[in-house]
């Protein structure tokens, strides 16, 4: 279930916004000139396949937004430890408050992960689960957390051909609110 939770950037113990619905969810981030879509779930996607099963969603949003690059990143759990050590960096990675110089789109088509949009003295966290499509605007200060055992296939867009390109702002905001695994676990 896709879940929305709103705090102040200074007090991630108060929670302004906490809602499950799609419709709620998809207001609120309008607000702030994010896009949320619902695309229908197909078994089975992998990264190998992803593209070919949203072929005609993903034709449609990369026309209507001019993308160049699109790909499919698959992250699946498992116990070998080279597989436990790059999950663990690329998390750390992506756990860093940073902005993009365009749009970073998202759709999950299996799994989920957690978007945290850090906008007007506020932070928003978007837990988007497959099927959900998450369009964060360009400057757009934000983190993502994909858990301490990352699960997901997710299409990715891309305005340049040099793909995912992070301009870290050096704040350590994101370590001081509830992770993926603490917002997953409490549902």
């Amino acid at each position: 279930m896709t879940l929305l939770t709103v705090w102040p950037d200074t007090d991630p113990g108060t929670v302004l916004v906490r809602t499950a619905d799609p419709a709620e969810i998809a207001a609120e981030l309008k607000r702030l000139g994010v896009r949320y879509e619902q695309w229908p779930v197909i078994p089975g996607v992998t990264k190998d396949n992803a593209l070919e099963a949203y072929r005609d969603r993903v034709a449609r949003v990369t026309e209507s937004e001019g993308y160049v690059l699109v790909d499919a990143m698959e992250m699946t759990p498992s116990d070998d430890p080279e597989w436990l050590a790059s999950a663990a960096q690329a998390r750390l990675k992506f756990l860093a408050e940073h902005t993009h110089d365009d749009d970073e789109d998202r759709f999950f088509a299996r799994g989920s992960g957690i978007f945290y949009l850090h906008v007007d003295d506020r932070v928003y966290a978007i837990l988007c689960e497959a099927g959900d499509l998450l369009s964060v605007p360009e400057n757009t200060t934000h983190w993502f957390d994909m858990g301490t055992r990352p699960d997901y296939v997710s299409i990715r867009f891309f305005h340049d051909d040099d793909g995912w390109i992070g301009n870290f702002t050096g704040s350590d905001i994101a370590t001081k609110f509830p992770t993926f695994d603490e917002i997953t676990a409490s549902r």
